[in-house]
């Protein structure tokens, strides 16, 4: 966590703010180990004597959560984890492991965000031949969502949030953009630490699957694709996008690239972006509507469901009810919707056989100037 991403974005207790307690702005309470201006593992405290609630840091990563204890001890095994072996024995422990295991699962969820985020700087993805699809899907996604908006910048000036940041890439673009402080957040501690491994050591490394159990490893460079101003500007966070630590009208600049639907709560998620803009500030939301009970309750779904009401259960349609304010009883009064783009293209490449193709409905927002109660 960078001490100057701390000072700034000045994160308060979410457990507060969930209890409806004013919330207080965290303290570093311990510093174990600290490397210049980054806290590598620490505890951050909630100063309130009701409250007292602390937060890690880890490996760089502050987790800063209303329910810590199921994060911490579900992702127990990956905070642990060694991921440091050599190609040849990470493909053995594939193989005892099996499809299916927990093991599995991360390779593959690596293998698939981090080709797409990075693997367009690939020198031997780039030379290869009869791929299906190609890398960056992710970060030309974020640009068409920008493009929507006015040429004319915002005069919102606060910094930057990308939520969902999985491996961040998105964030690397998010800060050239706006050339100012960003911060990616993430769920997926495993993530995370890639995202934050990458921003440290400018080296991409992971295992790229070919078929079933079969992966190649890759390695690479990207320390040059962007500038020393931009790598200062970022850092990486465990957050919920449903109750962000964050202080009301902060953010100039949001991006959520297909998150929603990946959230047990979307219209609360929707609020929190709300809340945390700026006025005039900015955010580009985009989702293929890919609802899944897993992830979030049938009654969360926006739209998906009751298809005999007069949206037809159009998540689109619903969702553009929710920008006006007189379209819809939970409408997110302060946003106005600028611009769209109802098919945008996004791919999930799955194996060199397989990519998942989403069409995307992409929103261009904006907070309004004078907010509204």
């Amino acid at each position: 966590m960078q001490l100057s991403h701390f000072e700034l974005l000045k994160p308060v207790c979410p457990v507060c703010r969930a209890q409806t307690r004013e919330p207080k702005q965290l303290i570093l309470n311990t510093l174990v180990r600290q490397d210049t201006n980054n806290i590598i593992e620490g505890i951050l405290c909630c100063p309130e004597p009701a409250c007292r609630h602390e937060f890690p840091i880890l490996d760089g990563i502050p987790v800063i959560v209303p329910q810590l204890r199921p994060i911490v001890s579900g992702w127990i095994d990956r905070i642990r984890a060694r991921d440091s072996f050599s190609e040849s024995l990470e493909s053995l422990l594939g193989d005892c492991c099996g499809s299916g295991s927990g093991f599995d699962d991360e390779r593959q969820r690596r293998s698939s965000y981090t080709w797409d985020h990075w693997g367009e700087f690939d020198p031997a993805i780039n030379k290869s031949v009869g791929q299906i699809t190609s890398p960056g899907a992710i970060a030309r996604l974020l640009k068409q969502g920008i493009d929507l908006f006015p040429k004319k910048l915002s005069t919102a000036s606060g910094p930057g949030l990308d939520m969902g940041c999985a491996v961040g890439r998105t964030t690397y673009e998010l800060a050239d953009h706006l050339q100012r402080p960003v911060v990616g957040i993430d769920l997926d501690i495993s993530l995370l630490r890639r995202a934050q491994q990458i921003h440290a050591s400018g080296i991409v490394e992971y295992p790229l699957r070919r078929t079933g159990l079969a992966y190649d490893r890759h390695t690479f460079s990207v320390a040059n694709q962007y500038s020393q101003t931009v790598k200062a500007n970022i850092d990486f966070w465990c957050c919920d996008v449903t109750a962000l630590p964050f202080s009301d009208n902060l953010f100039s600049f949001t991006s959520s690239l297909n998150v929603l639907d990946c959230v047990h709560s979307p219209l609360t998620a929707l609020q929190e972006i709300e809340r945390t803009l700026e006025p005039t500030g900015r955010c580009v939301l985009a989702s293929p509507y890919d609802w899944s009970t897993s992830a979030t309750p049938t009654e969360a779904w926006i739209g998906g469901h009751s298809q005999r009401t007069d949206t037809k259960g159009s998540p689109a349609t619903i969702i553009r009810q929710l920008l006006n304010s007189k379209e819809h009883p939970a409408s997110l009064h302060n946003m106005h919707l600028v611009n769209d783009m109802k098919n945008a293209s996004w791919q999930v490449r799955l194996h060199e056989r397989a990519t998942m193709n989403y069409s995307c409905d992409m929103l261009a927002i904006e907070k309004l100037r004078q907010t509204n109660k």
